[in-house]
């Protein structure tokens, strides 16, 4: 009889903690992928948070306002509202005797606003420049956000309109999530851009909930994978299948690659095994001293030479 009853107090306290684990990775995942619509403070960086609220970050999940632009382009530009998964708002600045039109894409928790330095310096390069609102984010539609998934179909809706407009020299730029969309869309439709100019991408879904873990100095085991699994099913896709190191076997274009080797978001395991991956003309460099941020900062006379010696090259153009 004792060994029954302990059995069954054992099952009772699995399977509490089988609900539990389960009930808080719902709600982690379904708050990592959409943006709050109130003002409320947003949750810092792993980094910056005290014991007790990496603690309370892990139980209640993070607090993400939804995005908003801060300010604007100081050329003239268009705004445009393009129709694809969602309503998604760009701004367009036209070069005058262009040399093509770079489209940019931000990263998690971004919008086009954060991408208006960068642009600058393609404007001083002769381009024309498109900064996208990803879905959920800026003025786009929505509050949702899949890490790369579903704005690979932004990315692909953007490159069309140009195409469609008459532009033959289309570049891709992204950040982070922005990157891993621009490959998705290349692995998925076959697009062919001049050139892309991807930074910091992340390895897989998998490994990028890992990093956002050891961040938080929690163990990976088990959570992440859940959490993985229940943000998939929130958002309508098998996140385990999310691999930007996959979707680089099927890119073919020239491609320059950028990386802080401080990042701790993205390991350079990660980044050299998507850059052995990718099948067509290549260059990477690595920053020193350098994590998951705005390469302008601290890198900015090296990212200029890196962009502008990759643009010139007469196999992107």
């Amino acid at each position: 009889m004792k060994i029954l009853k302990s059995r069954k107090i054992l099952l009772i306290i699995i399977a509490t903690l089988f609900i539990l684990i389960n009930t808080v990775a719902f709600f982690h995942a379904y708050k990592f992928t959409h943006f709050t619509s109130d003002k409320s403070e947003k949750t810092k960086s792993p980094e910056r948070l005290s014991s007790f609220e990496k603690i309370q970050t892990l139980f209640f999940g993070v607090n993400n306002p939804k995005p908003r632009n801060t300010k604007f382009p100081s050329q003239k530009y268009k705004t445009l509202s393009l129709h694809s998964n969602k309503q998604i708002e760009c701004w367009f600045i036209k070069n005058e005797k262009s040399r093509g039109t770079v489209i940019l894409f931000h990263g998690y928790g971004g919008e086009k606003s954060s991408m208006i330095t960068k642009s600058d310096e393609f404007i001083k390069l002769g381009f024309s420049t498109l900064l996208v609102d990803f879905m959920g984010n800026g003025n786009s539609e929505g509050n949702q956000t899949t890490i790369g998934y579903k704005e690979a179909e932004e990315v692909k809706t953007t490159f069309d309109y140009l195409q469609k407009s008459g532009e033959e020299n289309i570049y891709l730029f992204g950040t982070s999530m922005g990157a891993v969309a621009i490959m998705k869309c290349i692995n998925d439709t076959k697009i062919k851009p001049k050139g892309i100019i991807i930074e910091c991408p992340f390895g897989s879904m998998y490994t990028t909930v890992c990093a956002r873990f050891k961040k938080m100095n929690a163990p990976t085991f088990l959570m992440a994978g859940i959490l993985l699994f229940w943000g998939g099913i929130q958002n309508g896709f098998w996140g385990f299948n999310h691999n930007p190191t996959e979707y680089a076997k099927n890119i073919y274009c020239p491609t320059l690659l950028l990386y802080g080797e401080k990042d701790k978001s993205v390991s350079r395991k990660e980044i050299d095994e998507i850059y052995s991956n990718l099948k067509g003309s290549k260059t990477i460099s690595i920053y020193k001293n350098t994590g998951h941020e705005n390469y302008l900062i601290n890198n900015k006379v090296e990212w200029k030479k890196d962009v502008s010696d990759f643009l010139a090259n007469k196999k992107t153009i």
